[in-house]
């Protein structure tokens, strides 16, 4: 009798992890639909893009005096979250 018992149990619980694979979460067509992220700041090379949204920064190219040759190429970064006052 215990042996019977046993399988409806192992039964029932493998019939609710396929249930919950099938059904649950969210599917990938929900997952494509969902909107993009916008693009990150670093990954911005163009100062017009960076410059056109409000929580990026334009830093710009730092050049050596003497030489005119290039150290840093200019780029884009997030601006820093302003601090909270309590």
């Amino acid at each position: 009798m215990s042996n019977l018992f046993n399988r409806s149990l192992g039964i029932g619980g493998a019939a609710i992890v396929m249930e919950d694979l099938a059904f649950g979460g969210v599917s990938a067509e929900e997952k494509k639909k969902a909107e993009p992220k916008p693009a990150a700041c670093k990954t911005m090379t163009a100062e017009a893009d960076c410059t056109a949204r409000e929580d990026c920064s334009w830093v710009q190219a730092s050049v050596d005096k003497k030489t005119g040759k290039e150290k840093r190429k200019a780029y884009c970064r997030t601006k820093p979250k302003p601090k909270k006052s309590a």
